[in-house]
């Protein structure tokens, strides 16, 4: 019988029976030169989330695709600030689609679509009225999935920027002084600051207090002083998320010549370090990283606040091992300017959205107007 007219059953993942097979799919699925090692655990990636699900695709008891699904409450678009500092927030129930993957040899089947409709089915059950789905602008397949067979929007193009951790430290400005803050004080910042920030999660106390959150850290200029509650004119917030204990990652497919040249960069740059040469890391073996997430600041010297926290970060990262620091804004983020990265390690996204429900009399969030930033969740990276 043709593989087309094979029964394709869609059941929730069981860790007892499933685990091994889904290892062996997800590293056959690779995405384009980037192989993904989820350390032994398939829910690594969802559940640090307040609510997440995992559903597999079977053929004669061969597991041939996957996925997996969140949901929270965040801030949507469209909200106004009142007198200045008083926001109105507008949330929403939101489902967050992650993980897709079906096997290169029973794909064009129709089981990515099934295994889509299915997840939808729990988001629908457990009240969600949108989910969203994120993918790299250039994956046709992908994009044409989402957009053209399941009704998503395309509504966001924010760029995932990457920037390497050298064997050297580097250098935070004199400018600059840079606190730890205790998470409720970081909460109360967001609350205060960026609640309005369209994707900003309700339960941002449990991601600040995560096991996997490294902290958050505050700059203002040196000479000022932070007072719970009070900042000055100019100032800028980070948090840093440590994917190293979720996932590890290894670039394939690289010419040896390339290679070469990146071991030579990171052996001048040990040997020599006063001399503060870019080094390329290895990427080439398991390689860990930190996400940077809430990323806010004000005053006219907010993106100069922002470089400072992330050459901190960058120090964090090198301490831990990890190979590269990330961070994903939109693409009008006016902090952008403040984050340094590497352009040809940093692809842009897409982020696709769907309304679910029609019993919400707002208007729809998916023909709305985003606005200028958007908070990433570390759990949906």
């Amino acid at each position: 019988m043709g593989k087309g007219f094979q029964v394709v059953v869609v059941r929730d993942y069981d860790p007892n029976r499933d685990l091994k097979r889904v290892e062996e799919l997800e590293k056959s699925c690779e995405v384009g030169s980037l192989l993904v090692d989820l350390m032994g655990d398939p829910l690594a990636r969802i559940r640090q989330s307040p609510s997440f699900y995992m559903l597999v695709a079977e053929i004669d008891n061969e597991i041939v695709g996957m996925i997996r699904g969140t949901i929270k409450t965040v801030t949507r678009s469209g909200n106004a600030l009142h007198d200045g500092n008083s926001p109105v927030i507008s949330t929403t129930k939101l489902a967050f689609v992650s993980g897709l993957r079906v096997s290169p040899y029973y794909r064009r089947m129709g089981i990515g679509l099934k295994l889509v409709q299915r997840l939808e089915d729990w988001f629908r059950l457990n009240d969600a009225a949108y989910a969203y789905v994120q993918t790299e602008n250039d994956n046709a397949a992908s994009v044409k999935l989402f957009t053209e067979k399941s009704g998503y929007s395309k509504y966001r193009t924010p760029t995932f920027l990457v920037n390497p951790v050298f064997n050297h430290r580097v250098t935070v400005s004199r400018r600059v002084k840079i606190i730890k803050l205790d998470p409720s004080d970081a909460e109360s910042i967001y609350r205060n600051r960026l609640s309005s920030t369209e994707f900003f999660p309700s339960d941002i106390n449990s991601i600040l207090t995560n096991k996997l959150s490294l902290g958050t850290f505050l700059a203002v200029p040196r000479g000022s002083d932070y007072i719970s509650g009070s900042l000055p004119g100019s100032w800028a917030v980070i948090s840093i998320w440590n994917s190293k204990e979720v996932y590890k990652l290894q670039v394939q497919g690289t010419s040896r010549l390339k290679r070469t040249l990146a071991k030579t960069t990171r052996v001048l740059d040990g040997a020599l370090p006063f001399l503060k040469i870019p080094s390329f890391p290895n990427l080439f073996k398991p390689f860990a990283m930190h996400f940077l997430y809430g990323i806010g600041g004000e005053g006219p010297q907010a993106a100069e606040m922002v470089e400072a926290l992330c050459s901190h970060a960058h120090n964090i990262a090198k301490n831990s091992g990890c190979a590269v620091v990330a961070a994903e804004v939109g693409s009008c983020e006016p902090l952008r300017a403040g984050i340094p990265h590497w352009k040809a390690l940093s692809p842009e996204d897409l982020w696709c959205l769907k309304r679910l429900r029609d019993d919400d009399d707002r208007v729809d969030w998916t023909k709305s107007t985003p606005g200028l930033s958007v908070f990433v969740d570390p759990r949906d990276l």
